[in-house]
């Protein structure tokens, strides 16, 4: 059983978000504006060991080695693709894989196909939660071109990660590529994509459908996915403006066999530290949207509780054949989930991963 981290590669700037904002811009900006907004509310998160860029192959080498002494056996990262045109490629290119960690830590993509917002923090109130603009059409021959694209450049790799000796892709918005597509053009365009693997010596695909909606869930397997999970699967996202951590983790827990039994697919588990996107949101007080970025702020959450939500995920994949489990995520910042260390608890996140690992094997 293995333990994966998602990474969110948007640690330095962008021509982009140059143009959007000033030249220079990263979110550290908002993480570190950003205030309590109501009592007891834990802003601004301070990493302890500083902010970074992420192009830089020592600072993510030095996060990445920690990661990898506490537990965390593979990385996913985000990877932003819209018809060939990338952004933040930086972070995986030159920061983990420029570094000689990075070079050996295995990892894996998650294809981010909504492109990051234009202006943050967010301001519109009445604007949709995503925009048109922000979502990444595709179609059948656009699809095999990205698997292609990312064969080449990285399945190839001696350390992409693999289950059961399939090289492993996930879609993050896997509800959206497959109403665009249809579910018969999905089929095809992912036996397309599979078609040319194998043609050009790369073998087989394990695709992993992330957050399918309950419209979707029932046909993934049909469609062509192996494995089912979540990004962050954590608060009732209309729900509650503030929630409790142990009761949603408890809560969550309970749904995972229900995800299996309806996608009829391996369900991989993703446990979150926490959640809290404040520094992606204005502040409209007590008076809200009820709406991502301005979703539940979850409480509570502690490397205790962490660890127990991890506990039981790693109990549930116990026996499933080569399993993943998946952790939200290495450095979300900006949306209050991360293992990196911070002021607040030190480094008992990645503690609390590595107390859980020894709890599992300890218990056999």
């Amino acid at each position: 059983m293995r333990v994966a981290a998602y990474v969110y590669p948007g640690w330095h700037p962008i021509p982009e978000r140059d143009e959007s904002f000033h030249p220079g811009f990263t979110e550290w900006e908002l993480v570190r504006a950003c205030e309590p907004r109501f009592g007891g509310h834990a802003q601004p998160r301070v990493p302890l060991l500083g902010e970074y860029d992420d192009r830089d192959p020592a600072e993510v080498a030095r996060r990445v080695q920690l990661a990898r002494d506490h537990g965390v056996d593979a990385l996913v990262y985000g990877f932003f693709w819209c018809r060939g045109k990338r952004v933040f490629q930086d972070g995986l290119d030159l920061g983990l894989l420029g570094s000689e960690v990075g070079r050996e830590m295995p990892f894996a993509l998650m294809w981010a196909n909504r492109m990051p917002r234009r202006v943050l923090p967010v301001r519109r109130s009445e604007a949709p939660v995503i925009e048109g603009t922000r979502r990444v059409r595709t179609d059948r021959e656009d699809f095999v071109a990205l698997i292609a694209y990312v064969a080449e450049r990285y399945f190839a790799l001696p350390n992409y990660l693999r289950v059961a000796d399939k090289v492993y892709f996930s879609i993050f918005d896997s509800t959206f590529f497959v109403n665009e597509l249809g579910a018969d053009t999905a089929r095809a365009a992912i036996e397309d994509a599979r078609a040319w693997l194998r043609q050009a010596g790369y073998g087989e695909l394990h695709l992993n459908a992330i957050d399918p909606s309950r419209h979707v869930i029932g046909s993934v397997a049909e469609v062509g996915f192996d494995s089912v999970t979540h990004y962050v699967l954590l608060p009732e996202w209309r729900g509650e403006l503030t929630q409790d951590y142990e009761a949603c983790a408890t809560k969550r827990a309970g749904e995972w066999s229900g995800y299996a039994e309806r996608s009829g697919l391996p369900y991989f588990p993703s446990v979150a530290t926490g959640w809290d996107a404040s520094p992606r949101a204005a502040d409209f007080g007590v008076e809200r949207p009820r709406k991502y970025p301005w979703s539940p702020v979850v409480v509570g959450e502690h490397p205790r509780r962490f660890q127990a939500a991890l506990e039981r995920a790693l109990e549930f994949s116990a026996g499933q054949a080569d399993p993943l489990v998946f952790l939200a995520s290495l450095n979300e910042w900006s949306e209050g989930h991360y293992l990196e260390p911070d002021e607040r608890f030190g480094y008992g996140w990645l503690e609390a991963v590595r107390a859980a690992r020894a709890t599992r094997n300890h218990s056999g």
